[in-house]
This record gives C-alpha cells, structure tokens and sequence, in this order.
C-alpha cells in the first residue's frame, strides 16, 4: 500500500538560518570586540571495534572535544596582544619558568550566536578553557594591512546551552 505524503512536508517551510557573521564572543579578560572568527566546537567520538563470535560489533568509546580557534584583531588600545599575553602567563610565565595553577589558567568562554535582531538563538559554553597556542601575527613593510592574533585553545567539553 502506498504511503500518503504530508501536506506540511510538501510544501513551502519558512525558516530563517543562522549566519556566520552575527556572534559575540566572551572571554574574561579579553574585549569582544576584537574577536573576529570563532570555530564553534567539534566533538570526535573513537568507535570501539568488539569481536563476537564470527563478527565484530562497534560501540562508543572516548570522546574528545577539538581544540577552538579564535582570530583576533590586535588594536593599539586596548592591545590585543596584552589581553593574550595575560591570559599565557596565567598558565606559563616565560620570564620566571613558573607555571600557574589550573584554577588561574582555566576559564569560561561563552560563545553566543545572534539572530537578525541582535537577540540569542544559540549559546556554547566552553568550561575550563585555556590557552595552548598563540600566534601574534607578522609584520610587512610593504602592506598596510591590520595585524592578527590567533589564539587556539584547549577545554575540557563544551555545553549547548540553546
């Protein structure tokens, strides 16, 4: 017997996406402003591969929660550069070799996507954040472009609030 098609998955759905461009990120210590680009999170789950009998099943193993990348500006006030520094040395002073403890180096990064009237449709929260790879951009003589930070940081998981 043939199935009937719904009438509300036929026709015309109105929807409206999320955009790339309409997100505001929250790092303390760190103005908002600056924050150019932001991958969301990504989590990778391992299979775990078992033999049974003459077959092999597959269930969940570990997860592990990919590192985010945020793409900074560096202005001349309030220095880009400063805030990221502060953040490193919470975790490494390079001066002294001291290492910080996790409680000073760890923080929250609230990641809140817009919609088209600036309200909140969308909220990551990254617990236990911090700072594994900072990169200060390059200098040119022969370009007048803006200077970049990239800021790439490890956390423990993430949260989909809505």
């Amino acid at each position: 017997m043939a199935q009937v098609i719904d009438p509300n998955e036929l026709m015309f759905t109105a929807f409206q996406p999320k955009t790339s461009n309409r997100f505001v990120l929250y790092v303390d210590g760190v103005p908002s402003f600056i924050c150019k680009k932001v991958n969301r999170p990504t989590i990778a789950i391992e299979a775990k591969e078992l033999d049974h009998i003459n077959t092999k099943r597959k269930i969940q193993g570990k997860a592990t929660w990919e590192n985010v990348t945020i793409e900074m500006y560096d202005p001349v006030v309030p220095s880009g550069a400063q805030a990221v520094m502060e953040w490193v040395r919470l975790g490494y002073e390079s001066v002294t070799g001291r290492a910080g403890y996790a409680d000073f180096y760890k923080k929250d990064v609230t990641i809140n996507v817009l919609g088209p009237v600036g309200d909140k449709v969308e909220e990551w929260t990254l617990k236990g954040a911090f700072p594994v790879n900072a990169t200060f951009g390059d200098l040119e003589w022969a370009t007048d472009d803006p200077i970049n930070i990239s800021l790439e940081l490890a956390y423990d998981y993430a949260i989909l609030q809505y």
